[in-house]
Parts: C-alpha cells; sequence; structure tokens
C-alpha cells in the first residue's frame, strides 16, 4: 500500500526575523515524532513581506541549506517558501528539499496584486507535481487556490495527474471563508486530498492570520481543520483510499480536455 505521512505545521511568523523563525520551525520539526513530509507556511522565515531586498536570498542561501539540512537531519522531505533572487528578479519560491539532498522548486504563479506582490516579485510559468511514496503531490502558494484552472487535473492518458493538492499560504483572518471553501472546492473537483497550511498570529502591516490550516479528503470533508493557535498535526494519507472514491464516483473521466497555455 502506498501512503504519506503528511505533518502541518501552523506557524507565529515573526515578521521579518529569520533567525528567530528558523529557531522555533527548527525546535517545531524535531518535536515531530514520526513523519514523512512537514509542510511549512509562505515565506515562513520572513512574514509576507513586500520588500524583498534586504530578506532575499540566492538558492545558495542560509535558508535553502536550513531547509536541506532539516531534511537530512530528520530524514523528511520538507517545504515552504522563501523569499529568493535571481538575476534581477524576485520570486515567492516554493522548496522541496528530499532527505537524499535533492531540491524541487515551484515559484508563485499568481502574484496576490492587491497587495502589490506583483510590482515585487515575478511569476513561474510551470506547475511542479512530484511524487513521493508513490503519492503525487501538486505544490501551490497562497493565491493560487483562487484559480481553479491552475490546479485542475488534466488526464491525457486517463489517469488523475496528482492525488494531493498543497497551499502554503500567508491567508487573512478577514478572508478566512473564502480560504476554507476553495480549499474545499478544490479538493471537491480534483477529487484529491487538499492540505492547506496557513500561518497565525500579526504581520508588521497590522494583519491578523487566524490559521485554519486544514486537511480536506477527496469528498470535500474536512478531516483536520486547525484553530487560531500555533499546531503541528500528522495524518497519513494513502493511495487506495484516493483511488476507491474514484473509482466509486468516476466524475473525472467526464472532465473536459484542455490545456494551460502560458
Amino acid at each position: 500500500m502506498n501512503q504519506l505521512s503528511i505533518s502541518i505545521v501552523q506557524h507565529n511568523i515573526i515578521w521579518e526575523n529569520k533567525a528567530a523563525n528558523l529557531e522555533a520551525l527548527a525546535s517545531k520539526i524535531k518535536a515531530i515524532k514520526k513523519t514523512e513530509l512537514v509542510v511549512l507556511p509562505e515565506m515562513f522565515s520572513t512574514g509576507f513581506t513586500m520588500d524583498p531586498v534586504p530578506h532575499a536570498e540566492t538558492m545558495d542561501g542560509h535558508t535553502v541549506q536550513w531547509i536541506i539540512s532539516q531534511a537530512q537531519t530528520k530524514k523528511i522531505a520538507l517545504v515552504g517558501s522563501i523569499i529568493i533572487q535571481e538575476h534581477n528578479n524576485f520570486y515567492n519560491r516554493l522548496i522541496l528539499a528530499l532527505p537524499n539532498g535533492k531540491v524541487g522548486t515551484y515559484d508563485k504563479r499568481h502574484l496576490f496584486a492587491f497587495a502589490g506582490e506583483h510590482e515585487q516579485y515575478t511569476p513561474g510559468e510551470k506547475r511542479f507535481i512530484t511524487s513521493i511514496n508513490g503519492i503525487k503531490i501538486n505544490l501551490q502558494v497562497c493565491y493560487d487556490i483562487r484559480f481553479p484552472v491552475w490546479a485542475r487535473q488534466q488526464q491525457p492518458d486517463g489517469e488523475a495527474e496528482y492525488d494531493v493538492l498543497i497551499n502554503i499560504a500567508n491567508w487573512p483572518q478577514k478572508r478566512s471563508y473564502h480560504w476554507k471553501t476553495l480549499l474545499t472546492a478544490r479538493a471537491i473537483e480534483n477529487q484529491c486530498y487538499v492540505i492547506g497550511v496557513n500561518r497565525t498570529g500579526v504581520d508588521g502591516n497590522g494583519h491578523h492570520y487566524n490559521g485554519q490550516s486544514r486537511i480536506i479528503n477527496p469528498l470535500g470533508n474536512t478531516v483536520y481543520a486547525a484553530n487560531i493557535l500555533e499546531d503541528v498535526f500528522t495524518y497519513t494519507i494513502t493511495k487506495e483510499e484516493i483511488e476507491k472514491i474514484r473509482n466509486d464516483f468516476p466524475f473525472l473521466k467526464d472532465a473536459d480536455d484542455f490545456s494551460i497555455l502560458k
């Protein structure tokens, strides 16, 4: 049986303080008893800042090395997003580090113009779907969840592209209802697990975050919901359960064919 234990870490991000955040998160990760994939929020080392210049790093920088080290030490896969600079561009980049030292990346596609993110960061162009323990995972960042086409299963060979959609976020409390509704919608329409990992606390701009990280199954049922406090929770997903739901309710077979154009 293919299965994957996933731990969500709902963290109160300390505003633009990398050292304090990395120290706190290292402690949380170390305390997790048994897991295979740990998921951190968007911009977990700084908070959702629109001032990338003093906080950006390269892919050889300290925070990327910290992610790789945590993955190797704990023997886990570890995912979260940070600010990366390449050439003259800044990216809100999701980084996935595997215990063998390999790294995969995804640059946030949909930039939050309402907060001016599009003025400071460069959007990504490609989706990032990977596989861990035979569980196929689509990785996205925050605002991406509002755009169903970007998450929609494509089935060129009649098989679903992925089994789990992971979205890491700094999603504000004032739009919490949207967060919960969109996560649920993506799970139902793609017949996949959806895991949304949000931050909590207050950022340097006075925006409040109430957490509400959650795990939703392919039927749209919430199997775990965090509250407003910091939280760490581990849940095991099985390929067998996902396939059973898709076989019992073969809705994906009736989906429209389409292609995502740049």
